[in-house]
């Protein structure tokens, strides 16, 4: 009889890991993006006040620089939001970051570049916090 239980309750605890690792990784994917769109908040934050000392001839050459480009990246993540709105938008994304890659189009701003780096480093920091 142990062995029936057994048998029967394998599948179950299986089936019940799998989900909490599910929901364990969508989370830490979360929190990533997370991150990703609070950098890019700033960023943008920073461009605007730039902007602003420009407009009072304050800025140097350089913050000007890094203002237009994180103004591009804003204009990248724009042009993401008009593909959400469309139908069919799980499929369409993907599907466009990954056309870009291979024509040599970065079509993401560049806060999601490195999201993979991004994820480890959350990994290994909530690794460390429940020991």
């Amino acid at each position: 009889m142990k062995i029936y239980a057994h048998a029967h309750k394998a599948p179950v605890r299986v089936f019940r890991i799998g989900r909490k690792r599910f929901w364990m990784r969508l989370k830490r994917d979360m929190l990533v993006l997370k991150d990703a769109l609070s950098q890019e908040k700033q960023e943008t934050k920073d461009m605007l006040v730039t902007y602003k000392r420009y407009t009072k001839k304050q800025a140097s050459r350089e913050e000007l620089n890094e203002a237009n480009k994180q103004f591009a990246d804003l204009l990248k993540g724009l042009s993401l939001g008009v593909f959400a709105v469309l139908p069919f938008a799980p499929i369409t994304i993907p599907l466009v970051v990954k056309l870009g890659k291979m024509v040599g189009v970065d079509v993401l701003p560049s806060s999601f570049n490195n999201l993979s780096e991004m994820k480890r480093k959350r990994s290994s920091r909530l690794a460390k916090n429940e020991k």
